[in-house]
């Protein structure tokens, strides 16, 4: 089995969501989680906040982030292990924010180098 990182990418509409909008999003998004998990396919999952810095450059020169010039931003990752990446991207096709026809997901292989992962 390999591992990747499912990175979600929409425009944080999470944050405009009603009351009630907001608990089916969390429904939808638990059987989704449960089912990963159920299937041995979830390492991990967590959303991410909006706000946040950018470091960059040698001097380490901070911005604040993440990306504020750009409408889409990351709004979370799944961390999942599948046997390629056509299973992993079947795995973020299922994914409940696809419903609404909006966001993406990117879908990176984890490298292995020795020395490294954890």
């Amino acid at each position: 089995m390999k591992e990747f990182v499912l990175f979600i990418r929409d425009g944080g509409n999470i944050d405009n969501m009603s009351p009630e909008e907001l608990q089916k999003h969390i429904k939808k998004f638990g059987s989704y989680i449960d089912n990963l998990m159920k299937e041995g396919k979830l390492k991990s999952a967590q959303p991410l906040e909006i706000n946040g810095r950018i470091v960059s450059g040698k001097n380490g020169v901070i911005k604040d982030g993440p990306f504020n010039e750009s409408k889409e931003v990351i709004g979370g990752y799944f961390h999942v292990v599948a046997e390629d990446l056509d299973e992993a991207v079947e795995i973020a096709k299922a994914n409940p924010l696809f419903q609404n026809g909006e966001g993406e997901v990117e879908v990176r292989p984890i490298k292995k180098l020795e020395g490294i992962n954890y």
